[in-house]
């Protein structure tokens, strides 16, 4: 599995005005609405259930917020880059930038599972995080991602 499996170019965002990990989450849900064709509440409605089961950010800025939902057949993915970090229950109580949400199928079983770690193995790389945050271009930020994932495979 590679990251350009489940990241579309349409499915990178960079997000300037962000102020709480609900809005966040409605942006990611209007990404996933547009790029993936989600239904963009229950998407986010999705996420926050999950949410409350513990908070997705994994520390270093970086949050990896997942749901299965309905109206996929494989997992796929958003990014969002956020200009000014936000608070978001991050294990290591830093305010999270870099924001990579999963999305998988009601029965995706362990492809969801594989997918997740795959995205954190790749967002564990502090150069490649640097890269993100130092070009906040949508085209960029896919390219980057997408080629750290190969030259890591």
């Amino acid at each position: 599995m590679q990251l350009s499996n489940i990241l579309g170019h349409r499915s990178v965002k960079v997000v300037n005005s962000v102020t709480s990990k609900k809005r966040l989450f409605q942006e990611i849900g209007e990404l996933a609405n547009s790029a993936l064709g989600l239904d963009a509440t229950a998407t986010v409605d999705a996420l926050l259930d999950r949410e409350n089961l513990g908070p997705t950010g994994v520390g270093h800025g970086v949050a990896l917020p997942h749901a299965r939902v309905d109206g996929l057949d494989h997992v796929a993915g958003v990014f969002v880059l956020l200009e000014k970090p936000i608070d978001f229950g991050a294990v290591d109580r830093q305010p999270v930038d870099i924001v990579f949400a999963l999305f998988a199928p009601e029965k995706a079983g362990v492809d969801h599972l594989k997918a997740l770690a795959l995205v954190a193995r790749t967002l564990r790389d502090s150069a490649l995080c640097s890269k993100l945050r130092a070009n906040p271009d949508s085209s960029t930020i896919y390219a980057i991602l997408t080629a750290g994932q190969s030259l890591a495979a």
